[in-house]
């Protein structure tokens, strides 16, 4: 098929920020290259959208009724454009894509990320997850991701990895901006460890806080964390940490001097002279079973950038980096050797060619090729026929 219609319906797109939103977004821009893309997402998203794409808001909030209108909304646009495909941009529209697709005789698909299938409410774990082995196709976001999709039922030959993307950066930020970012935050002759996400429980910022920063500051005296973001306002099944909490800790800690937050960054330019300022990016990810990282898309982020990421060995932070090339992997809570290879990654650097050649394997131009590959695969795929055993 030359040119086939994409009907993406996802709850995560900006003005959300997260992970998942810039993913969605892209996704949106990406595969309009190689079909016609209407989205449905929610209300706000229009402002945002990629000039490539048509959206259909609906509300946000309250989620039953986002779910309510995304589906109504949905079954005008199915029977009105006739897409080949209706894709969920994650696990929780991935009903609505499969009850369309039956509808209108499409094929259904869903980007998965780990707690697309993890996540612990009991209606969501009865009435959502077995969707996920009906639908045409699967996508996952990394190794391990697909380990829990089979797990949960997914066949094998419906199922696809494709690794989210990255803002790739066409050329270093200067030397004078990174100094002037360095002097606006009273950061100059500093360590800079960076840190970039949603304050939630998962990140473990807290905990790094607790058992790593003291250790790291013994030895480096000078080591600042720097924190770029907030704590989750619209995250589905997220605990959170807030800033006050981190804080405090950081007094307990006797490193109160040593945390900075900077909130929300959203100008890429800024946002690129943050990781080029740093001198590491610390990842402590915990390891909760019914709260996996799906991926770990800040990791390759920071490598476009040269910056080396120390982190966790959890979920799909094993694909995100990439142990001595582009930072550095250890054991889950052994908080001790995160310490060290915080300051091994300080002293000795890892070469920047080395970091920034990893992430080259992560552009958003290859995510787009690899989702339609994907897509249109499944479009080649014979229709799954009911099953007539008793």
């Amino acid at each position: 098929m030359a040119h086939p219609h994409v009907l993406h319906i996802t709850r995560n797109l900006p003005p959300l920020v997260g992970g998942m939103e810039r993913l969605n977004w892209h996704m949106a821009e990406e595969l309009a290259k190689y079909a016609t893309v209407t989205v449905i997402g929610p209300a706000g998203a229009a402002q945002y959208k990629p000039e490539s794409v048509d959206i259909s808001e609906v509300p946000l909030k309250p989620l039953p009724l986002f779910l309510t209108l995304a589906f109504a909304r949905g079954l005008w646009l199915a029977f009105r454009e006739r897409p080949e495909v209706i894709l969920a941009g994650s696990g929780l529209t991935a009903p609505i894509a499969w009850l369309l697709s039956k509808l209108c005789g499409a094929r259904s698909a869903v980007y998965l990320h780990g707690f697309d299938i993890t996540a612990s409410n009991t209606v969501y774990r009865k009435l959502w997850r077995p969707t996920f082995k009906l639908l045409d196709h699967v996508i996952v976001n990394s190794t391990p991701t697909k380990e829990l999709a089979v797990a949960a039922g997914v066949s094998k030959n419906n199922l696809s990895l494709v690794h989210p993307g990255a803002d790739l950066p066409e050329s270093p930020q200067s030397a004078e901006r990174i100094a002037s970012f360095r002097e606006k935050h009273g950061l100059q002759n500093k360590k800079i460890l960076l840190s970039v996400g949603r304050l939630t429980t998962r990140k473990g910022l807290r905990e790094f806080v607790e058992h790593a920063l003291p250790q790291i500051v013994d030895q480096e005296p000078d080591s600042v964390l720097v924190v770029i973001g907030e704590a989750p306002k619209d995250a589905l099944g997220a605990g959170i940490q807030s800033v006050e909490s981190i804080q405090e800790q950081a007094r307990k800690s006797n490193v109160g001097e040593h945390l900075k937050f900077l909130g929300v960054i959203t100008d890429r330019t800024l946002l690129a002279t943050a990781y080029e300022a740093a001198h590491v990016h610390v990842f402590p990810v915990r390891h909760i079973p019914e709260d996996p990282e799906g991926f770990g898309m800040v990791a390759i982020e920071a490598a476009a950038h040269g910056l080396p990421t120390v982190a966790f060995k959890t979920g799909g932070v094993i694909d995100a980096v990439s142990h001595g090339e582009s930072g550095y992997l250890v054991k889950t809570e052994n908080y001790t050797d995160l310490s060290k290879n915080t300051i091994s990654a300080i002293r000795k650097p890892i070469e920047r060619s080395s970091i920034v050649r990893f992430s080259m394997k992560f552009s958003w131009n290859q995510f787009g090729k690899s989702i339609s590959k994907a897509l249109i695969s499944s479009m080649k795929n014979p229709k799954k026929k009911k099953s007539t055993k008793n």
